[in-house]
């Protein structure tokens, strides 16, 4: 009688065990399937090696900036790859819209000295700044090797500047005296006059910003 007892007593507590446990695993089955849902989601929405934060970041805050960049070839010696392989005065030589300046460089004798500098940053004024120049006033200081030298080396800092730091900021040339940078973002001047058209262009020695406007030293 009593083994009769205990038989019934140990069905009963299993009835009653058994739809828990089941509960419990199927609950505990939900959860793990929908964490790894969520780490799958996770894994998939952010590359490995970055954060969520630096994912949408990557590479945003050194590419060349500006209007004016889209004129720059897509490949060879003048695109943006090609010219990170040159010193500035032979980067420039390949870019079709620097080739007054380069032409002027020659003229002054400049290629080997901004060549065989170091960490430089060259204002580099278009074609058409040095266009907005009356023709005989350029023709002029194109003949003028001194003049030409000193409004040449104005445009050239010895340190690189990153974009940065020409939000505030003021400059000692090569020419010995100084220039001014003022802009935020994409859009920049210089000295209150000259526009960034093409900003941030890397050279094997230089970090270059075309501007669309000449600079001219006041001293």
């Amino acid at each position: 009688m009593n083994m009769h007892i205990r038989r019934v007593a140990m069905a009963v507590v299993t009835a009653a065990v058994l739809p828990i446990a089941l509960t419990a695993c199927s609950d505990d089955g939900k959860d793990s399937g929908a964490s790894s849902s969520a780490k799958a989601s996770a894994s998939a929405s952010v590359p490995d090696g970055e954060s969520a934060g630096s994912a949408g970041m990557a590479g945003s805050s050194d590419e060349p900036f500006g209007p004016g960049c889209a004129s720059v070839p897509k490949d060879g010696a003048g695109s943006f790859d090609g010219m990170a392989k040159d010193p500035v005065a032979t980067a420039a030589s390949n870019n079709p819209a620097l080739s007054t300046l380069v032409s002027a460089v020659k003229k002054a004798g400049l290629v080997d000295t901004l060549n065989n500098a170091e960490n430089i940053t060259v204002f580099a004024p278009t074609n058409d700044a040095f266009a907005k120049i009356p023709k005989a006033t350029l023709d002029k200081v194109l003949a003028d090797k001194a003049q030409l030298t000193k409004i040449l080396t104005y445009h050239v800092v010895g340190q690189k500047l990153a974009p940065k730091d020409l939000e505030n900021g003021s400059f000692e040339t090569l020419e010995k005296s100084k220039l001014t940078t003022s802009g935020s973002g994409e859009s920049y001047t210089v000295n209150d006059s000259a526009k960034v058209v093409c900003g941030n262009v890397k050279t094997a020695n230089a970090n270059v910003y075309v501007i669309d406007t000449v600079l001219m030293p006041t001293s």
